[in-house]
């Protein structure tokens, strides 16, 4: 605390000398950033135009003080500079174009080069490369964010960040906590894609503003906005494997200010596949019904700004074996079956306020109710649990003296009602009432020129993890032009909760057993970590061609956490705190290059080293590789008069060899090798568009045909010692197609 205290006395007390530049920022109406607006003098050859951030930086000139701001769609504006303070620009629509000249093209993806954090923002064009179907499966065309399956019976998807998995990550909805507790296992999957308007990823340390969980990275997504969406969208997909999905949204305005979504998502899959005919479901059956009514108020006069979700969700699956029924095959050993039941209810609420002769003020007000309810088997093992939360969110921003130095504090509750249930080779009942209050304070120093620094630090109280200081730290320094340096450091601390996280070992026959009872948290301590990392990024032309290349490096330690062996025996999993080291290091090097106009290639190599003290020894995190190559080919054609366009995306993912947990005490033909074998993935779809209303599109997935053999150790005898599902590195059903269509009325 002595030194987080040294580094903001530090930071206050610096000041940056006077620069020649103008910065600022162009949002539209709702406050949302503008990518792409041109920013000139008039009557002078100065220009800029805006980043992912609709920030921009441009070259005072002594021949006027009038800058002008267009963007298509919206009205040109005239502003007059008086100084060289940081601007808030807002532009407003039109409904009437005479003439439209399009001059860039927009990115699917951006990092930022004037945001302190470690940002990469995916806009709509990038979530539409692939079917994305929900946010779980809209990674898989970007490099930073690894997708895995985490076993063979609910085919569910895992994400993971710098080698960690999705509980290290904070994913927010609109910068409220959304996946997490009861949801971490399948939350992702319970968003569909077509709802999400943009990511936001970023690596390492994060604000304090979000809350202390965050380790190794932040992802919001931001919803489709009522007031800037269409009447009406449909979205239809079917896949070989027998997935049907629907997505409607209905938009109404009914005044300037006030309009309304309705969000409609239903997916179903009745086909039973067995393509490695073990015996098995390659997915699970089931169906999902997903609505979500989406209100927003904006009055831009008055600076007043709300948002209102109100939001239900039903999903059903079921998995195991081809055969198994469960109106006769429940909790027998006739067949081996599972079946996960989930019920969502989510009310949130979000009210920002601007003032209006004081722009660089404002404050915002969020709150969050959900009540998670999942009821399930696995074969005899069985788990219930019902998450009742509430969230409180209240933040300040404002300025010191000038725009150079900003702050934003506050304070935020959270409360959560755990009603967890476990029967496994012991039933007990978890149920228990977590609760936190917290306060931060974030300072912000930006020089308007080449350097910013965000230095932030809280303090909560949670009746399990007791009162502690969360402090992060990020720097950003533009050398030279287009390039970026960035430094970061921070701690995060959070109730693992083991059970919820690790719901693929239930599909198993192994032993659970908790060491280190005498924690607060089903035993154990509270996992404490440290990040830090150095992120370089250079912008440049090759022979005329817009490139970009990414070096991120960060590293990850643990002074406690929550580890998960499964290599003590293979009928055995023990949670047991960190007796010893454990630590993630992560490089990244990312190239992307656009040779020609409206062709993009992407690629990137990363390197993990993650290893943890188990109780047999030092040892490699298992299913995690150490080496792994991403490559991304797009291409558009030439949008044609009404609309008519061309898209191709493809998309290789290559893992090396993965450690797998030790078998050797298995009989012979229940053993694995101690490392899988490496494989490569392709998937790509072809887009076309007829109109600027209808599309059609038709991909494929693991084109390559890869399947992991023997991915279901036992699958002979489910009820068996041996048998276990949880141990997949890779696919498992093989190539899989689709198709499907989009449908707008503007």
């Amino acid at each position: 605390m002595k030194y987080t205290l040294s580094i903001l006395l530090f930071i206050f007390g610096f000041f940056g000398n006077a620069q020649e530049t103008i910065k600022g920022k162009v949002v539209d109406t709702n406050n949302q950033p503008l990518l792409g607006a041109n920013v000139f003098w008039q009557n002078a050859s100065i220009g800029a135009s805006t980043d992912v951030d609709g920030q921009f930086s441009i070259i005072k000139t002594e021949e006027t003080n009038s800058l002008l701001v267009s963007y298509i769609g919206f009205k040109t504006q005239k502003v007059e500079i008086l100084n060289s303070d940081f601007i808030t620009i807002v532009l407003e629509e039109v409904t009437n174009l005479n003439e439209v000249t399009v001059t860039k093209t927009q990115k699917s993806t951006e990092h930022s080069l004037i945001q302190a954090t470690n940002v990469q923002k995916m806009g709509s064009k990038e979530l539409l490369k692939a079917a994305c179907c929900n946010l779980s499966e809209s990674f898989s065309t970007n490099p930073s964010i690894d997708v895995n399956f985490s076993d063979a019976v609910t085919g569910n998807r895992q994400i993971k960040m710098l080698g960690l998995t999705s509980p290290y990550i904070l994913i927010a909805e609109e910068n409220i906590p959304s996946v997490r507790g009861a949801s971490q296992a399948y939350g992702l999957s319970y968003i569909p894609g077509t709802w999400v308007e943009s990511i936001q990823i970023t690596k390492g340390a994060g604000s304090v503003i979000n809350g202390y969980e965050s380790i190794s990275g932040q992802i919001n997504y931001e919803l489709l906005k009522p007031a800037n969406d269409i009447p009406f969208f449909l979205n239809a997909y079917g896949s070989q494997d027998g997935r049907f999905e629907l997505n409607t949204h209905f938009n109404q305005k009914y005044s300037d200010k006030l309009s309304s979504s309705l969000f409609v998502h239903g997916n179903t899959r009745q086909f039973k596949n067995d393509m490695n005919d073990d015996g098995f479901l390659d997915n699970p059956v089931g169906k999902q019904i997903n609505i979500l009514n989406r209100w927003q108020y904006t009055d831009a006069e008055r600076g007043w700004v709300s948002f209102l979700n109100v939001r239900y969700m039903r999903d059903e699956k079921q998995a195991g074996q081809v055969d198994f029924d469960p109106e006769k095959d429940k909790f027998t050993i006739n067949a081996w079956g599972s079946e996960v039941n989930t019920e969502k209810i989510e009310i949130s609420n979000k009210t920002g306020y601007v003032f209006p002769d004081e722009p660089y003020k404002s404050f915002g007000l969020q709150n969050s109710f959900q009540s998670h309810k999942q009821d399930s088997y696995f074969g005899l093992n069985q788990y219930n649990i019902h998450q009742k939360s509430w969230y409180s969110n209240l933040i300040y921003n404002s300025i010191i003296n000038n725009t150079k130095n900003k702050f934003a504090t506050g304070l935020n509750v959270s409360y959560d009602d755990y009603n967890e249930f476990i029967a496994v080779n012991f039933a007990e009942d978890f149920s228990r009432i977590d609760n936190s209050v917290g306060a931060f304070f974030e300072y912000t120093y930006d020089n308007l020129d080449n350097l910013s620094v965000v230095a932030g630090v809280r303090v909560d109280n949670h009746n399990r993890l007791g009162t502690f200081v969360t402090p992060r730290l990020h720097i950003r320094y533009n050398p030279w032009k287009e390039a970026v340096l960035r430094l970061s450091a921070g701690r995060g601390k959070r109730a693992a909760n083991i059970f919820a996280e690790n719901q693929q070992l239930f599909a198993s026959n192994r032993q659970f057993s908790i060491l280190n009872n005498d924690g607060k948290l089903y035993g154990l301590n509270p996992e404490i970590a440290w990040n830090y990392g150095l992120n370089f990024i250079q912008k440049f032309k090759i022979f005329g061609a817009e490139s970009e290349i990414v070096l991120d490096y960060y590293r990850t330690d643990f002074q406690n956490q929550a580890v998960v062996d499964l290599d003590v025996s293979p009928q055995q999993v023990v949670f047991h705190n960190l007796d010893g080291k454990s630590y993630a290091n992560s490089f990244q090097a990312e190239f992307s290059v656009t040779p020609i106009m409206h062709f993009t290639l992407r690629s990137a190599y990363k390197y993990y080293d993650v290893q943890s003290d188990y109780l047999v020894g030092k040892l490699e995190r298992p299913l995690q590789a150490k080496h792994r190559f991403f490559a991304n080919a797009a291409f558009e054609t030439h949008i044609k008069e009404k609309g008519q366009q061309w898209k191709f995306d493809a998309t290789y993912n290559w893992l090396g060899k993965q450690r797998l947990p030790d078998t050797s005490t298995n009989l012979p033909q229940y053993q694995l090798d101690d490392y899988s074998s490496s494989f490569g993935t392709l998937n790509a779809q072809i887009t076309r568009t007829f109109s600027s209303t209808f599309e059609v599109y038709v991909g494929g997935e693991n084109i390559t045909n890869y399947k992991q053999s023997n991915a279901i150790i036992g699958a002979d005898n489910p009820f068996g010692t041996y048998f276990d599902s949880s141990l997949v590195y890779g696919p498992l059903f093989g190539q899989m197609y689709y198709a499907g269509l989009r449908f707008k009325i503007k």
